[in-house]
């Protein structure tokens, strides 16, 4: 009959299994540079003034990496400001034409806003306006709207300027 080792021994040796695992994943996330940081890209790609220079519409790309899409939001904003947004509008794997991803920006009036983008996986308009202070100002997305002369990939890949022209 075999003996079996006892208690305190197989509690140790669980616990020195379970440390090693630990500082062994910590290295990893340390060399691979993903200790405490962040690994969703956002980037604000487009900034298109209303009509009448009241409010901004905001398009920002965000970018989980390799795995995933391109994700975009759209926000109205006050001219110029930051700090109060109200979100309209999320698009993942929004394209502009069959190799750039995006979506274009633009105003009907000083109080009407278009999203347009040729094809998505998914888009959800959180309402059909949106209101800052007392102004409303409507929403449409409007799908099938090809861009021929956006450029290929993300929108702030290009905006960067790290694609060279040929």
């Amino acid at each position: 009959m075999r003996k079996r080792p006892n208690a305190a021994w197989e509690a140790g040796s669980s616990f020195i299994c379970m440390a090693l695992a630990s500082v062994l994943v910590t290295i990893l996330l340390v060399a691979c540079g993903k200790a405490g940081t962040d690994t969703t890209g956002r980037d604000e790609v487009a900034r298109v003034p209303s009509p009448d220079g009241a409010f901004d519409a905001v398009l920002i790309e965000t970018n989980g990496g390799a795995t995933t899409s391109f994700g975009y939001e759209v926000e109205i904003v006050r001219h110029a400001d930051t700090a109060q947004a109200a979100p309209i509008a999320t698009l993942y794997g929004a394209t502009r034409n069959e190799q750039a991803y995006g979506a274009n920006l633009r105003w009907q009036g000083p109080r009407e806003l278009t999203v347009e983008y040729l094809q998505a996986r998914w888009v959800k308009q959180l309402a059909p306006s949106a209101t800052l202070g007392n102004e409303e100002i409507k929403i449409n997305l409007r799908s099938g709207v090809a861009d021929p002369s956006a450029p290929p990939g993300g929108m702030a890949y290009n905006r960067d300027g790290r694609r060279k022209s040929s």
